[in-house]
């Protein structure tokens, strides 16, 4: 049974090949014949085309019939011209006479689609030509407007310099030169980018101020030497004095004071008045202690206007920033009239602060706030010390100051007495705190809580419960300054005191002459 099945597969496996080897063979003599009869294979919708072209039109139409009615019903073709018909020439002849040739029409398209494109370039070149030619012409204008303006600026900074040094050569020997008031066009105070020559004519007035004083160490429970920094403005010179404006906290407490000027030259300043409620003092440098140099190098200020101040206005403030040297930054007015709340600042009479972005940080106090001529327009007071607020600096308007610094400028110059010949009055006190003011009407001063028998004080008629307001007109705030200020005098001077006594319910006013003693040692 096995070799009857083998027998009957190897039959079917020959007929299989042999029926595929014939067809192989007669697909491969099909070919061939179409290829000698032909030469090359068209493919089948070739023949159901039909081209006409009309002499006349010169224009090529192409028209397919459909399938249906070319085909007849017995399956052969009716009616279909030969390709290349209506041709002279047959399909490969296409020179002959009065023959057109038939060109593609999205070639034509094409050309067309160029010939556009290349137009719009030609026109977008023209265009972009014009355009760059009028740039060009108006760059070629505005230099030579700038170069216009540039010179014209030189010839006046060089006019103004000559002037100057004319001006320095008249000075007579000695006297200090006032500061120059910078002239400038009516729009450049749109603009502060270039404060240069602002900056250079004001410079020369302001100072830097060193204060040596004692401070205390409560954890230690000892005292020590302390410096502090800050500004001055030159405002006015006396015959025998170089006057000097600053912030009252500048100079608070001194044990000394140094001033160093534009040639960092440095010179002992004295204390000549001071305005605590207005954060105000004058200072002075005795004219025999600076040299010749240090006179010709420095200059006096030049007030401005403060009460014609607008919001938006530039301003430069110029100060000795942290202690490192004069500094200058720029900035406009950011308000007027400000008050600034500080628990270490009188904020009394602070209602009329001028506000600006330029930054001033600690050391610029008592330095120059100026406007875009140098002139002075404010005296640079505090900055708000916070990590979340920046740009918010301050300054007393110099219209308001100028009435107080003229009046400090006619006290005597105060020097710090030798500790054994100062002046003793014999009282002892304390402050008057803010709450004792709102709950009982207190007026602000030193309270004495005691009087020493035979002393000065008791002489005078100074009594316990009276409140000291003013030595010599210096406003005193508290038994601190009182005890400071009498460092200045010495034993056997006399002074005038202004007290506030309580009479009645209410406090009077007193003004009594004391005669200073001397501490017992």
């Amino acid at each position: 049974m096995g070799k009857k099945n083998t027998i009957f597969k190897n039959i079917m496996v020959t007929l299989g090949c042999t029926a595929f080897a014939g067809a192989y063979a007669l697909g491969a003599s099909c070919l061939v014949s179409s290829i000698a009869n032909d030469g090359i294979a068209r493919p089948a919708w070739l023949d159901k085309v039909e081209i006409c072209v009309d002499e006349k039109s010169k224009s090529t139409s192409s028209t397919v019939k459909q399938t249906s009615d070319m085909i007849g019903t017995d399956g052969n073709v009716q009616n279909v011209m030969p390709v290349g018909a209506g041709v002279t020439g047959g399909r490969n002849d296409r020179s002959g006479s009065g023959d057109i040739l038939q060109k593609p029409r999205f070639e034509e398209e094409d050309e067309t689609e160029t010939e556009t494109d290349i137009e719009q370039e030609i026109e977008t070149e023209v265009e972009t030509e014009t355009e760059t030619e009028k740039e060009t012409e108006i760059e070629t204008e505005t230099q030579a407007d700038e170069e216009t303006e540039t010179k014209q600026s030189k010839r006046k900074n060089d006019e103004s310099e000559t002037e100057m040094e004319d001006e320095h050569k008249k000075k007579p020997s000695g006297e200090v030169r006032h500061v120059e008031i910078v002239e400038q066009d009516a729009l450049v105070n749109a603009v502060t980018a270039d404060v240069t020559a602002v900056v250079k004519a004001a410079m020369p007035c302001v100072v830097s101020i060193t204060n040596e004083y004692t401070a205390y160490d409560f954890w230690y429970d000892e005292e020590y030497d302390e410096k502090a920094n800050g500004s001055g403005i030159i405002v006015a010179q006396s015959d025998e004095e170089m006057l000097i404006v600053t912030n009252y906290h500048v100079i608070q407490d001194n044990n000394n004071l140094y001033v160093k000027f534009i040639d960092d030259r440095e010179a002992t300043a004295y204390v000549k008045g001071t305005s605590p409620e207005n954060d105000l003092a004058i200072v002075s440098v005795f004219l025999d202690e600076m040299s010749d140099k240090t006179l010709d190098s420095i200059a006096i200020a030049a007030f401005g206007d403060s009460d014609s101040l607008q919001v938006g206005e530039p301003a430069i403030a110029i100060g000795n920033s942290l202690g490192y040297g004069q500094s200058v930054t720029t900035g406009v007015i950011s308000a007027l009239n400000r008050t600034v709340y500080a628990d270490d600042q009188d904020t009394t009479n602070q209602g009329y602060l001028i506000q600006t972005d330029a930054a001033i940080n600690p050391g610029n106090s008592g330095g120059a706030l100026l406007n875009v001529k140098g002139e002075v327009i404010g005296i640079n007071s505090s900055k708000i010390a916070d990590y979340v607020i920046e740009g918010m600096g301050y300054a007393i308007p110099i219209t308001t100051a100028q009435p107080i610094i003229e009046d400090l400028m006619l006290r005597e110059t105060k020097k710090k007495v030798p500790e054994k010949e100062r002046a003793f009055l014999g009282v002892a006190g304390t402050d008057v705190i803010e709450e004792a003011t709102e709950r009982y009407a207190m007026p602000e001063g030193a309270f004495v809580s005691n009087v020493l028998v035979d002393t000065a004080a008791d002489e005078a008629g100074i009594q316990k419960g009276d409140i000291v307001t003013y030595i010599d007109g210096e406003r005193i705030t508290g038994m601190d300054e009182l005890q400071g200020l009498l460092e200045y005098y010495s034993a056997g001077t006399e002074i005038e005191i202004v007290l506030m006594r309580p009479t009645k319910g209410e406090y009077k006013e007193i003004t009594i002459n004391v005669k200073l003693g001397a501490k017992e040692q």
